[in-house]
């Protein structure tokens, strides 16, 4: 049989409730495989051991009084730290936020939090989630599950490498320009990034704020459905927080693709940089949706050859203003010896602050300055309104559209770091969703030929559409049927 640790959150749920398992064995399980496989592959930036099996403790003596606990009671989480938690330190990867201990939760633990949910620990990912490979951060790079030479993705490639390798059983990451699709491409799981403001932003720090979205990162589409349904709804302490209470986003999973309208984005196929394998991949993911029911054809997205310039100017300048506040006054790190607050200031930012944070800083601070904003971060603006059209006019036509969800697999650690603009390029399938705010979804559609590595599928729904974008992931996983897992984590026998 599989170790606990290894099963999906809905298959725990059922032993949890039957009583073949309890809440104490399954983060017994979770923390003995972060035990035996993290010190190579450095997911976590901290283990909640005792906080875990406290929560543990509380689960069981729940269900031993025969009190009803929701699907996400139990079940061991992961947190990427950028996800404030009252009490444990939160870092965001970066060496200036080491010493900082939030008083207070982010909104989607809180309600996990509420919910029974079991805290495994916090995660490593790049700083401020700025990268595409998890070697930005402070703390060092965070190893692939598959191949430790190889990145997991990222900016939450922590998450997505935990929950790969079986350290955790589902984990919460943040997309800004695919930072949760990407990694779970790369690692092999199935990564969600919902509508923009389906998932409440309170307590996340913020890179991005038109651009951050909080996702989830799980075994299968059921866990994320399931995930999605614990922390969504309006929040009203979040001002971009959709308006409505939460909804069962498990609810018509298997409702299958007869009748949908499904547009590939072919166009993005013959990108430079495309991994044979993937592309081989893909195609016949594709191949079996038109063969599941759905109706296939080629759609388009013109101006999406320009979203991830119009991205890397208008992150950078948001990024600007809000790592503002880090300026060693109010928390965080202060540079010690400076001789008045100007100096003081400048040391803390130069020694705490990471080069490709310094560099986006640098690069949206140029371009809102006088005599620049018009012809870049306005100009890049109005790039992202042609992205919008786009993605408006193709769902006019289409229910869903489908793209890889990277144009490569998890490439060798190294291999990109001196070239920013090929590591900016890891993410050129998944920015145009965060520009448009809609909501998508990877799952693993095989092995690349070429290199034995996962492939990510990527569909791509209307603004607040969670449903028909799950409802057709899912049905493809179950035709797909992939359950390859990465040779650090024991194949089931069972």
């Amino acid at each position: 049989m599989a170790e606990l640790c290894d099963l999906t959150a809905h298959e725990l749920a059922g032993r949890l409730r039957s009583g073949e398992a309890t809440t104490a064995d399954v983060v017994d399980s979770a923390l003995g495989r972060v035990t035996a496989v993290d010190e190579r592959l450095h997911a976590f930036l901290v283990v909640t051991e005792d906080l875990a099996r406290r929560q543990a403790g509380r689960v069981d003596e729940l269900r031993a009084r025969g009190e009803p606990l929701p699907p996400t009671a139990g079940i061991p989480l992961a947190l990427k730290d950028v996800l404030c938690t009252r009490g444990i330190r939160t870092t965001a990867g970066s060496k200036i936020l080491e010493p900082y201990v939030p008083p207070y939760d982010c909104t989607p633990w809180g309600r996990l939090d509420r919910g029974g949910a079991v805290l495994v620990g916090k995660t490593n990912c790049d700083e401020f989630a700025m990268g595409s490979s998890n070697e930005n951060s402070a703390y060092g790079p965070v190893r692939n599950p598959w191949d430790p030479e190889r990145v997991p993705g990222g900016s939450s490639g922590g998450s997505a490498a935990a929950v790969a390798a079986g350290e955790a059983v589902w984990a919460l990451g943040t997309d800004t320009g695919g930072s949760v699709r990407q990694p779970a491409s790369l690692c092999g799981v199935v990564g969600l990034k919902p509508t923009y403001g389906r998932i409440s932003r309170f307590g996340l720090i913020a890179f991005a704020s038109s651009l951050d979205h909080v996702g989830t990162l799980t075994r299968d589409v059921r866990d994320a459905a399931t995930l999605l349904s614990a922390i969504a709804g309006n929040d009203p302490l979040d001002a971009t927080s959709l308006p409505g209470p939460a909804a069962d986003y498990a609810e018509g999973l298997d409702a299958g693709l007869a009748g949908l309208r499904i547009g590939v984005v072919e166009d993005w196929l013959s990108m430079e940089g495309v991994q044979p394998g993937v592309r081989d991949s893909f195609h016949a993911a594709v191949d079996m949706l038109a063969g599941m029911g759905a109706s296939v054809d080629r759609a388009e997205l013109p101006h999406a050859d320009y979203a991830l310039s119009a991205y890397y100017l208008i992150a950078p300048a948001e990024c600007s203003s809000n790592l503002a506040r880090f300026d060693g006054v109010r928390y965080g790190f202060r540079a010690p010896g400076a001789s008045d607050v100007v100096e003081m200031n400048m040391r803390s930012r130069g020694r705490g602050f990471g080069d490709e944070v310094k560099r986006r800083i640098m690069l949206g601070t140029y371009s809102l300055s006088a005599g620049y904003y018009d012809a870049y971060y306005g100009q890049a603006q109005k790039v992202r309104t042609l992205v919008i059209r786009d993605y408006e006019k193709a769902f006019e036509r289409f229910d869903l559209l489908v793209s890889p969800t990277s144009p490569t697999t998890a490439f060798k650690l190294g291999e990109k770091t001196e070239n920013p603009l090929a590591m900016y390029l890891s993410d050129v399938f998944t920015i145009p969703s965060d520009l448009s705010g809609t909501p998508a979804i990877s799952i693993p559609c095989g092995l690349a030929a070429d290199d034995g590595l996962p492939v990510g599928f990527q569909f791509m729904g209307r603004l607040e559409d969670e449903r028909t974008v799950l409802r057709a992931a899912f049905a493809l996983e179950q035709e797909l049927g992939f359950t390859a897992r990465p040779p650090l984590v024991p194949a089931a026998a069972g």
